[in-house]
């Protein structure tokens, strides 16, 4: 008896040590910094329109059993396909650069701005304990991505925003733009105050001749075991005088994209969240068929579908993302953006990706299994 009261008190003293010490975890916010927001309501953040995230014990056992199936579709054979990052330069054409997931170098304007940089090798606190992404690496040292003029996290999930790429990354960025209270993660690593501007619902931020408009998504936030829904989360509408873009985030579907459109539209590229989906959770991970109803309700011309192509994170196949958003905007005539990882984009000269280059590998891949 006294050597399990022993293990147990190990295993407490270890817990608490890990969330109150292990920095990947990041900080939870103060009260006083987020309780301003209409948004915060008895102790955390809400949602507009209320989500229904299935706990029961049926379907719990369910997402056991589908945890446990050893499907080979979920995950690439083989590394997919990457084209080398050139050094950047500050130029004035409209260019995308994906870097899977939903990791995204925009450039607009004349400004070079990164979207959830996501560069780690797994989105876990833990990522010696995960597998690799699909690409088994990135097409880039940290000296090919600069300069970057700024990085927007739309929310603090470890898929998004990722302890190991802001300590490579902070001390060549000279401002972040995050959601209420993912502050306080940058802060506790490394990141000075003066350089984050945190942003509620609506909020709009007039920055060297772009204006930022945070808005809202449908989802939920949290990196540790007490601190759910304790930051914002949500989308950004990126505005230059000539071009303007909008970028999702995560988030199920819901009224908040038309009212977008109708704010900031039409815009002339979106980036939209297209991955991770399940039936089970489509109240804040959008289906591949709402992903292309969401592009159009927003007003948006292209397309670019994002948050596949790296991590297991659902039950579908690696690909499912990607084939049924192209059939959607087949059917609803939304003309698609399909670069390789690393590949970029320019929109002046009507550049659209390497097309059903992930077709070629799923053919390698059916040999393969066969």
């Amino acid at each position: 008896m006294t050597a399990i009261i022993t293990i147990v008190l190990i295993l407490l003293v270890t817990t608490i040590a890990i969330l109150r010490f292990y920095p990947p975890l990041g900080r939870k916010p103060s009260k006083t910094r987020v309780e301003s927001s209409p948004a915060f309501k008895d102790g955390s953040f809400t949602n507009k329109e209320e989500i229904n995230m299935s706990t029961s014990f049926s379907s719990t056992v369910g997402m056991l059993k589908d945890f446990m199936k050893k499907d080979k579709e979920r995950k690439p054979t083989e590394a997919i396909p990457m084209v080398h990052v050139k050094p950047g330069t500050h130029i004035h054409e409209t260019a995308i650069t994906w870097f899977g997931h939903s990791a995204t170098l925009l450039e607009l304007e004349g400004k070079r701005l990164l979207l959830d940089p996501m560069f780690g090798k797994a989105p876990t606190p833990f990522p010696w304990l995960a597998g690799n992404r699909f690409s088994k690496g990135l097409p880039f040292s940290t000296e090919d991505l600069l300069p970057i003029d700024a990085v927007l996290f739309t929310h603090d999930h470890y898929d998004h925003l990722d302890y190991g790429t802001i300590k490579r990354l902070k001390d060549h960025i000279p401002h972040f733009f995050v959601p209420i209270g993912v502050g306080s993660h940058l802060e506790r690593w490394g990141v000075k105050a003066e350089r984050i501007t945190e942003a509620d619902w609506w909020d709009e931020v007039d920055w060297k001749g772009l204006k930022l408009a945070f808005t809202p998504s449908r989802h939920f936030s949290g990196r540790s075991l007490n601190d759910r829904n304790a930051t914002l989360w949500g989308s950004w509408c990126i505005l230059g005088k000539s071009k303007k873009v909008f970028y999702s985030g995560d988030g199920g579907y819901g009224s908040h994209f038309k009212k977008i459109g109708e704010h900031y539209g039409p815009f002339n590229l979106t980036i939209m969240e297209c991955g991770q989906y399940d039936p089970r959770w489509k109240d804040v991970h959008m289906m591949p068929e709402e992903t292309a109803q969401a592009h159009l309700d927003v007003g948006g011309d292209l397309m670019l579908p994002v948050h596949w192509g790296a991590f297991v994170l659902s039950f579908h196949s690696w690909t499912d993302p990607i084939e049924r958003v192209s059939a959607a905007a087949q059917q609803l005539n939304i003309p698609l953006l399909t670069p390789q990882i690393g590949e970029r984009l320019i929109m002046e000269k009507g550049e659209r990706g390497t097309i059903h280059w992930w077709k070629r590998l799923r053919q390698n891949e059916k040999g393969t299994i066969s």
